[in-house]
């Protein structure tokens, strides 16, 4: 299955990208897909997820040709 996935603000500068399209064999969940992309470290509970433009939690399906998106906790004043 092949996945897009997109990260924001400090998570593009900490992951070095903005995008990327990554073709996977087992995912079943957003946590699966940090998972895979961070090396085996666990979701940080502060990091808000997206699955195809809808806010979704570490436990939503996905499947191929799904974009997953990540975006560091917001703050403002």
């Amino acid at each position: 299955m092949t996945i897009r996935v997109r990260y924001f603000a400090a998570l593009r500068e900490q992951m070095g990208r903005a995008e990327e399209q990554l073709a996977f064999e087992d995912l079943a969940s957003v946590a699966d897909v940090w998972k895979a992309v961070c090396r085996g470290k666990r979701l940080p509970e502060d990091v808000l997820c997206a699955v195809n433009m809808d806010y979704a939690g570490a436990d939503t399906p996905v499947k191929d040709g799904d974009e997953v998106a990540f975006f560091p906790p917001v703050t403002g004043g």
